[in-house]
This record gives structure tokens, C-alpha cells and sequence, in this order.
């Protein structure tokens, strides 16, 4: 019986595995899971309207791949961004290693491996070079936890 509840629950978190991969890819994004090998650091960044385009870095071993690559986070859509602060967002300071996670949004090689633009688009339509991508933490039963990037209040500041 202990097999059987425990193939089923395999099946489910596959079947999320798969459905989240297939919205990643309508959303013109690359998709990676992973465990997160290296907690979130902050990175300053450049001003834009007043606001700091600072950014939370992770290092996640991908499953697909085995590789590891560097999660670049724009903290000014996480969830409880302050402006101009200088630290990761509570929401990404919560992200520790062990944990899994899953990121859709545009892949990239310039310096090593990595996965950026993992964040809302703020509503433009989604292409791969600008996807509507997304971070989540995956629970202990598979499931995909609610998007930590989908902050659109300050998608003005890129108008």
C-alpha cells in the first residue's frame, strides 16, 4: 500500500513538473527546477526613475541539466520590495539551501550558466528575449509555491 501512495504521489508532483514546464513555454521561457546550492545574496544595480534595479542571486543544480546555474533575481518585482532598499527582499531571504525551487524566464551564458528575467513582464506579451517568467519554491510534496517575482507595482518605472 506504502508503494502505491507513494507512486501516486510521484505522479502528481510529475504531472505539476509537467504542467508548469508547459506554461513556462507559453510564456516563451526556458524552464529549470532545481536545489539551491548557494542562498540568495543581494547585487547593487543601476538607478531608473529613483529606484535601484538592485538584484538577489541564487545558485541552483538544475534537474534537467545537472548543471549549476546563477538564479538572477530583480528584486523589484518580489513580493515586499522596499525601494532603494539595500538587502534581499524578505520573500528571497527566505529561499535557503536544500530547498527547491523552479524558474522560468531566459537562459544565459555570458560569464557561466544562468537563468534571468525569471519575473512578471508586466503584461506585455511574452518573447523569448523579455518571457513572462516566473520564481517558486517547490513544497516537500512537489507542489509549486505562488510566484515570489509577480510585483507589478513598480512596472512603471520601465515605461
Amino acid at each position: 500500500m506504502k508503494q502505491l501512495l507513494l507512486g501516486c504521489a510521484l505522479l502528481v508532483a510529475f504531472a505539476a513538473h509537467a504542467d508548469e514546464a508547459a506554461t513556462c513555454s507559453a510564456s516563451a521561457g526556458a524552464y529549470r527546477t532545481g536545489v539551491v546550492v548557494m542562498g540568495p545574496k543581494f547585487s547593487h544595480g543601476q538607478f531608473r526613475k529613483g529606484v535601484e534595479l538592485s538584484h538577489t542571486h541564487l545558485k541552483m543544480k538544475s534537474d534537467q541539466d545537472g548543471k549549476v546555474y546563477d538564479v538572477a533575481i530583480d528584486n523589484v518585482f518580489a513580493s515586499g520590495f522596499e525601494p532603494n532598499q539595500r538587502t534581499v527582499p524578505t520573500s528571497l531571504s527566505a529561499i535557503k539551501v536544500n530547498d527547491r525551487v523552479e524558474a522560468c524566464g531566459q537562459l544565459y551564458t555570458d560569464g557561466g550558466v544562468g537563468i534571468h528575467w525569471v519575473h512578471t513582464n508586466c503584461g506585455k506579451k511574452p518573447t523569448p528575449n523579455k518571457p513572462d517568467g516566473w520564481l517558486k519554491v517547490i513544497s516537500a510534496d512537489g507542489q509549486p509555491g505562488q510566484n515570489i517575482e509577480s510585483n507589478t507595482q513598480y512596472c512603471s518605472v520601465f515605461k
